[in-house]
């Protein structure tokens, strides 16, 4: 078995090398090391090692690791990728510095209220269910640039950019290629896309966040 950090080295070398095939500069795509369900000391090695990104889908699990943790290591970036709930707006702007899972006309209303009171504003990205598929989250791709308006002039959220999920049983790329054509669309220059099977066709594609987690971190 490998370690985390033989893992981590990696996977940053895979990224270099997709960078290069598909001319993209070096770095462009961040790697974001998708943490959740492992505790803090089996993160704190991979923190050791120079990643400062992280992926959490839990409110709750990330308020019982990151805190102690960022007091070792202030400046990790810690990012919301799962479900959040509208009553969780308020935790989730306090404790990330990103949100990828914008995807409804509550939740926004919801974190401008919250935005507005902490004073803290995290990046924040539309999640658009390119499958259309009933058990995930996001916005039908149709309706895509009218939501984001909405969030922009109703709810006065600025959107960093979009993110997916493609449909586990089809072909990746044309969804990457669909979330890079809206972002295009809206002038958006971050796209949150690709995981530990499919990364490297996520950097293709214009992917900005790739999100990796059981590559690095083994099996959940």
């Amino acid at each position: 078995m490998t370690s985390s950090v033989d893992n981590l080295a990696r996977i940053r070398a895979s990224i270099a090398r997709a960078e290069a095939d598909f001319g993209r500069k070096p770095g462009s795509a961040r790697l974001m090391a998708v943490s959740k369900t492992f505790p803090a000391e089996a993160i704190a090695p991979v923190l050791d090692a120079g990643q400062r990104l992280f992926g959490e889908n839990y409110v709750q699990e990330a308020k019982a690791k990151w805190p102690t943790l960022r007091e070792l290591y202030p400046d990790a970036e810690v990012h919301m990728i799962g479900p959040l709930q509208s009553n969780k707006a308020d935790d989730a702007v306090k404790l990330f510095d990103a949100i990828h899972t914008l995807d409804r006309e509550s939740l926004a209303a919801a974190l401008s209220k919250a935005i507005a009171k902490i004073g803290r504003k995290p990046d924040l990205f539309v999640q658009v269910n390119t499958g259309l598929e009933p058990q995930k989250g996001g916005i039908d791709p149709r309706e895509t640039n009218a939501f984001a308006a909405r969030c922009r002039e109703v709810h006065g959220l600025s959107i960093a950019g979009l993110m997916c999920i493609p449909p586990a049983d089809q072909p990746p790329s044309p969804h990457f290629g669909l979330l890079m054509k809206l972002s295009l669309e809206l002038g958006l220059s971050e796209l949150s896309m690709g995981m530990s099977a499919d990364y490297e066709a996520a950097i293709q594609l214009g992917s900005t966040y790739v999100r990796v987690g059981s590559a690095i971190f083994g099996s959940r």
